[in-house]
């Protein structure tokens, strides 16, 4: 499942020392691929507490939530989160998903993980969250309730519950290739609704979100020829007006329907980085040599140029994260996995 879980009821300087203590084992093992770092989610849970109590999942699909929650920055392995609200986020990438090791143990919003709900975890996105997880792989497009943090295995973006992968159809093979997009009208509606408020009619606040416009591209490796890049677009919440009906997610189950939409070809790659300076990214792509075929593609974004240094593509996920650990070691730990 590859999901680099953690409990949330351990406070954050204990997740820290746990990542410290794990980090140092994954360097002098040399982690690479899918085995370590099933490993290091392994061994991450040894030195967390586990809940005592029984559980039976009686939350149902739209779980127990109470209360809304940001939180504060937090690291993890070396690694620093900022969790913000992001009304426009919109990013595609690998998911993985957890189960029954995890069911009945707390959620960092305090729930208790129901593997048979739709859920997810996630990095910064706040607690809770509604999101549209599309399988790029195959088309199937489901809603699920945000209400966990995770996951911190580098080459992942969303934790999906065991009920929402089987919809998903992502179960055997453990990951899939995905799209993740915030649901901004049901998600401001939920936010205001367990913080006793109400989302005033008329209002067209917009919420200032990392920038995803539109890139124009070039390899800069060949003949310079123009290629096409996916454009993430970015749309604010559209305006929310003062409603009877309950926020879904709150006091009414999400949707079970499985949405069919037209199944999209994607290329992964290894981004090593992306730079400003074209001569850093030369050097960067030289040092990359040996870990495959590098090359540095030029994107033009909100009238600033970037250099992304990327090695692939690559065929599966195994191999991403092989060559994600390896790029890692080599001095980029920035590095990540992006689709095109």
């Amino acid at each position: 499942m590859n999901s680099g879980r953690i409990y949330a009821s351990v406070d954050r300087h204990s997740v820290s020392r746990a990542g410290k203590l794990v980090g140092a084992f994954c360097l002098m093992m040399g982690m690479a691929g899918c085995a370590e770092i099933n490993l290091l989610s392994h061994a991450i849970k040894e030195t967390l507490p586990e809940n005592s109590e029984p559980f039976t999942g009686e939350g149902g699909e739209y779980g127990n939530s109470t209360s809304y929650k940001i939180g504060n920055p937090y690291q993890i392995y070396g690694t620093w989160y900022t969790p913000a609200v992001d009304y426009a986020y919109d990013e595609t990438g690998i998911a993985s998903w957890y189960g029954p090791n995890f069911h009945g143990k707390d959620t960092a919003n305090g729930e208790r993980y129901d593997m048979n709900a739709l859920t997810a975890a996630h990095r910064t996105l706040p607690l809770p969250s509604i999101v549209r997880v599309t399988n790029l792989e195959n088309g199937r497009s489901i809603i699920v309730r945000v209400n966990d943090r995770g996951p911190f295995s580098k080459g992942r973006i969303i934790d999906l519950s065991r009920k929402a992968a089987d919809q998903l159809d992502m179960i055997g093979a453990g990951t899939a290739r995905v799209r993740v997009r915030v649901l901004s009208r049901e998600s401001r509606m939920l936010a205001a609704r367990l913080q006793g408020t109400t989302v005033a009619s008329g209002d067209t606040t917009r919420v200032t979100a990392a920038p995803r416009t539109k890139v124009v591209a070039r390899n800069l490796n060949g003949s310079g020829a123009v290629q096409p890049t996916p454009v993430v677009q970015s749309f604010a919440a559209p305006p929310a007006t003062r409603a009877a009906a309950p926020a879904v997610g709150v006091t009414t189950p999400l949707p079970q329907t499985i949405t069919q939409t037209v199944p999209v070809d994607t290329d992964m790659f290894i981004q090593a980085g992306s730079f400003t300076v074209y001569e850093y990214a030369n050097r960067a792509q030289a040092r990359l040599a040996g870990h495959g075929t590098a090359g540095i593609t030029h994107a033009l974004v909100n009238g600033r140029d970037y250099f992304r240094v990327r090695v692939g593509p690559l065929s599966t996920v195994d191999q991403a994260d092989q060559l994600l650990a390896s790029v890692i070691s080599a001095g980029f730990p920035d590095a990540r996995i992006v689709l095109e």
